[in-house]
């Protein structure tokens, strides 16, 4: 089993640009493939951004496609979503998620991740 603690999130103004971290342990970091989800009140999870164990092949979903990066740092044990150009639409509770299967670029949509963090607020006002 994975431990994922997010940490980043926070109240921001429309436009502005947030980057939430995700510090793992347990496990060999640089076999995992990663993932950052939201989920808003009322609405299902999502699966926002999806990063594979080299940090080459990434998956972004449409509402997120040119506005957020997802990267990682072997060596720090740490994944990243840098959010730019928020908008009110982004707010929800954010959550790092891993799983050890490799995946690339779309193929991370079927993952499973059995590892996930508490979660971190992203608050967006407009």
């Amino acid at each position: 089993q994975v431990q994922l603690v997010e940490s980043g999130g926070g109240l921001v103004q429309a436009g502005d640009s947030l980057t939430l971290s995700c510090a793992a342990s347990g496990r060999t970091f640089s076999k995992l493939s990663l993932g950052w989800f939201r989920q808003a009140p009322g609405k299902k999870r999502e699966l926002v951004a999806a990063i594979g164990w080299t940090g080459s092949n990434t998956y972004y979903g449409d509402s997120v496609k040119g506005r957020f990066t997802i990267s990682r740092d072997n060596a720090k044990n740490t994944v990243y979503l840098q959010m730019n150009s928020l908008k009110p639409e982004d707010t929800a509770v954010y959550y790092c998620a891993a799983d050890p299967t490799y995946c690339s670029g779309y193929g991370c949509t079927t993952l499973t991740f059995d590892s996930w963090g508490q979660g971190t607020q992203v608050t967006v006002s407009s």
